[in-house]
């Protein structure tokens, strides 16, 4: 009785085989994860915004959501008016605008994300002169606050992430809206997501 076997020169080739092809295919996966962590931190960057207008609704008080400098990269912070006259940089130094909840740091959920720019990549706008490349603008305040009748204050943060992928979420100041965009590289324009 002869059975059938495979050699082990057989098995070698077909394991180089699968190796060249998992190879081939490692570079399209990575930069598709990449992408879903791009997408992933404005979809978290939206929904803390919703979050803070829906508590500004409910508390019938001032709520924003503030961009503080650490590094060369941004805390969230979340804070509730104390005193009835909106959210100040001046009361949360005095401890008057009181912080929610914890900061945090998108790129602790999200690697390889972060605020800024991917180069050549203009405003949504179009009127980003090249030299002004602050991806938070949101005033000098960097806040984006929110009343408590729904509307909120206007601006745009910019997101980038690893592969040339660049995001910004607006936010509408008459209606609070909030909405997010990417930038489309073959057609060099911004998109609604």
């Amino acid at each position: 009785m002869h059975r059938a076997a495979y050699s082990v020169l057989e098995l070698l080739v077909c394991l180089a085989l699968a190796l060249v092809v998992c190879g081939s295919a490692a570079p399209v996966l990575i930069a598709s994860r990449d992408g879903v962590r791009a997408i992933g931190a404005t979809d978290f960057l939206v929904a803390q915004l919703h979050a803070a207008r829906m508590e500004a609704l409910k508390r019938r008080s001032h709520v924003a959501l503030r961009f503080e400098t650490d590094g060369d990269d941004y805390l969230l912070a979340v804070y509730v008016d104390g005193n009835g006259n909106g959210i100040r940089a001046s009361d949360i130094i005095a401890g008057i605008d009181s912080l929610l909840r914890p900061r945090e740091r998108l790129d602790q959920q999200f690697a390889g994300v972060g605020f800024g720019f991917e180069d050549g990549v203009p405003d949504v706008d179009g009127t980003d002169a090249l030299d002004n490349r602050d991806p938070i603008r949101v005033g000098r305040s960097r806040m984006l606050s929110f009343s408590p009748t729904g509307t909120s204050s206007t601006g745009t943060v910019y997101l980038h992430g690893r592969g040339r992928r660049q995001l910004a979420v607006r936010v509408l100041g008459g209606t609070g809206r909030i909405r997010s965009l990417t930038f489309d590289f073959g057609a060099q324009r911004w998109q609604p997501r």
